[in-house]
């Protein structure tokens, strides 16, 4: 969703009528695009001209477009002198690059409108979706003349000799700045180095920051570029206002609680957590109180999560937990400790290119979907190869996962970090995701303090919060560069006490065995609904029923009562941030004091619609005043 303030308004697409074809034209009225935005004015020509290109603007400048027309464009050119029985006339002539299969479907989506009126002439698929080799193999057969997939699957692709990119025209790489730290950065290089690329072709970096990722893989892909720098309003920083709370585990499940349900966010909202166990152990929890929240993590099918993510973005959820694994793993800071690195990922960062290659020589040709002979020699010598097979799948299935970045969330009112990440630069993505298209958002994240860390039996403790403290430390660092400051939130726990009886009577309902179940619930609910599955349960309808009356062994005891807030229970003055994700800057709803007589039963606003707290006087208090 192209944000309104970044539109050229001087300009309209009628200005590149003499370098696009008509039928591009029309297809971009048809997705309403009438104005160009800036990075659009700026690199459609030239690209145009065929220079490489390094374009460094935010999320929702429409970075996207800027690279897919002039690709379209050049491939309409090269087929219009050619005819179709020449043997060069359907080849692979452009190949993007993308850091996660979310994106992938995104960047599809937008070649597919922009081909409207051409998609007899061009051909276009996604080699990063989840099907089978053998229907990939049957696409790319085909020589399409687009190719989208991940750096990972890509490879696997080149060494299995099912592309051929020996007429390639355009090499684009998206989310340049996420693409190494992503883990792929062994995987880019073996696709440049491995003599799969022509002598040449234009290139295109596309970035939101310029980091060191980008330096490297500029020296790698780029030739003379021309480098678009389309800086942000430094206004735009204070559209976003960012808190933080010092709390122990269980707290983080109390305070979640009083702010959901009181609704004192008031919008949409994305709750990050770092592992899916606690994405489904906080859905349950919510779903105690009748919270309705959806999940998204790297466990369910690229089809689910993209539904999830479109189900979000229309309303029907106003709270999604997103598990974003490669934040605890795959985005370490440059000075973190070396405590972190058993996770091979966590460290990909801290090392050169050379080191890389020295220290790890076969750990990305493991990941390959395609690589399993390259498995077995280094599976041989291990006494158990079963639980090395088992992690190898799981670090590829982080590797090409991610909701940080990538992801359209349109119109995020608040970024609740229920668990910290691991970095500063993962923190400044998930931020990201509000604070957009010129309307405000705000931020609160939990600091677990190292006292108070693993102290509950129920919840346990995170491991990837041991280090909150110093992580936060330099989060603050970063904001402070960028000209944000952190506000810390003190909430007065003893305003907050009356709803804990409540809050440990749910945790306790969501077990270990609860939370299995859940997992599995999903994994059946994904079965049934399965496309590819069809075919089978047609064959064996016994197995449909089994899976359809098979009942959990240990369900959620879910409470009828603990839907609805008592009136005794809150406080006697309470004020509500209400973040409109349809306004344009943030607006405190707050709760008016009670009458004498009905003092200390104020209903909190968004109880009921329309209401607008306690009955009786009208003096407005400060946000959050009671919970401070």
């Amino acid at each position: 969703m192209v944000e309104a303030h970044l539109v050229d308004s001087k300009s309209t697409f009628s200005i590149f009528a003499h370098l696009l074809d008509a039928r591009i034209l029309r297809a971009l009225a048809d997705m309403g695009f009438a104005r160009p935005t800036l990075v659009q004015v700026k690199a459609l020509p030239i690209a145009l001209e065929g220079r490489d290109i390094l374009a460094r603007a935010r999320t929702g400048s429409g970075k996207t477009a800027a690279y897919c027309i002039p690709v379209v464009q050049k491939i309409l050119s090269a087929k219009s002198s050619l005819s179709a029985s020449d043997e060069i006339y359907q080849v692979t002539r452009a190949v993007i690059l993308v850091p996660t299969r979310e994106l992938s479907e995104q960047v599809t989506a937008c070649l597919q409108s922009l081909l409207t009126y051409c998609e007899k002439e061009i051909i276009v698929v996604n080699s990063a979706t989840g099907s089978s080799t053998h229907l990939q193999r049957a696409l790319l057969a085909d020589k399409p003349d687009i190719v989208i997939s991940t750096p990972s699957r890509a490879l696997g692709l080149l060494q299995s000799k099912t592309l051929n990119l020996s007429s390639l025209e355009s090499l684009v790489i998206d989310e340049a700045d996420l693409i190494l730290s992503y883990g792929h950065d062994e995987d880019v290089r073996q696709i440049f180095s491995g003599g799969y690329l022509p002598k040449v072709y234009q290139s295109f970096l596309m970035s939101a920051t310029m980091t060191d990722d980008v330096e490297t893989l500029k020296g790698l892909a780029l030739r003379s570029p021309a480098i678009l720098k389309l800086e942000e309003d430094k206004d735009e920083t204070l559209l976003l206002s960012q808190y933080s709370v010092q709390c122990s585990e269980v707290d983080k499940f109390l305070l979640t609680y009083v702010i959901l349900k009181l609704r004192l966010i008031k919008g949409k909202c994305i709750l990050f957590v770092n592992d899916v166990d606690r994405c489904y152990r906080l859905k349950l929890f919510l779903e105690q109180f009748s919270i309705k929240c959806c999940v998204l993590n790297s466990e369910l099918p690229l089809n689910s999560r993209y539904h999830t993510v479109q189900e979000f973005n229309k309303g029907v959820y106003e709270y999604i937990i997103a598990t974003d694994e490669n934040s605890a793993h795959a985005e370490a800071d440059s000075d973190d400790e070396p405590e972190e690195d058993g996770l091979q990922d966590g460290v990909d960062d801290e090392l050169t290119p050379t080191q890389r290659a020295e220290t790890n020589p076969d750990e990305d040709m493991q990941l390959e979907p395609a690589s399993k002979k390259r498995k077995h020699p280094q599976n041989t010598p291990q006494p158990g190869p079963s639980k090395p097979k088992k992690q190898k799948r799981r670090t590829k299935s982080d590797k090409e996962y991610g909701v940080t970045r990538g992801v359209d969330f349109i119109d995020v009112a608040c970024v609740l970090n229920f668990d910290l990440p691991a970095s500063s630069r993962s923190y400044t993505h998930r931020v990201g995701r509000t604070a957009r298209a010129g309307r405000a958002g705000m931020s609160l994240s939990y600091v677990v303090p190292k006292d108070q860390w693993g102290k509950n039996k129920v919840v346990g403790g995170l491991e990837s919060a041991k280090n909150d403290e110093v992580v936060f430390a330099r989060i603050e660092k970063e904001q402070a560069g960028r000209g944000s400051k952190i506000q810390e939130y003190k909430f007065d726990m003893k305003q907050v006490e009356a709803f804990r009886y409540r809050m440990d009577d749910a945790l306790r309902s969501v077990t270990r065995s609860a939370i299995k179940e859940a997992r599995i619930k999903e994994l059946k609910t994904e079965i049934i609904n399965s496309e590819k599955l069809k075919a089978h349960f047609e064959d064996n309808p016994l197995d449909l029923e089994y899976l359809r009356h098979d009942k959990p062994l240990h369900p959620t005891r879910v409470q009828a009562h603990m839907k609805h807030i008592p009136k005794y229970l809150l406080p006697r003055l309470v004020s509500a941030p209400a973040i409109e994700a349809e306004e344009s800057q943030v607006s405190f709803v707050p709760f008016k004091k009670s009458s004498a007589r009905g003092r200390g039963r104020g209903r909190a606003r968004g109880g009921r619609s329309g209401g607008g707290g306690g009955r009786g006087g009208k003096k407005k208090s400060d946000p959050l005043k009671k919970f401070r």
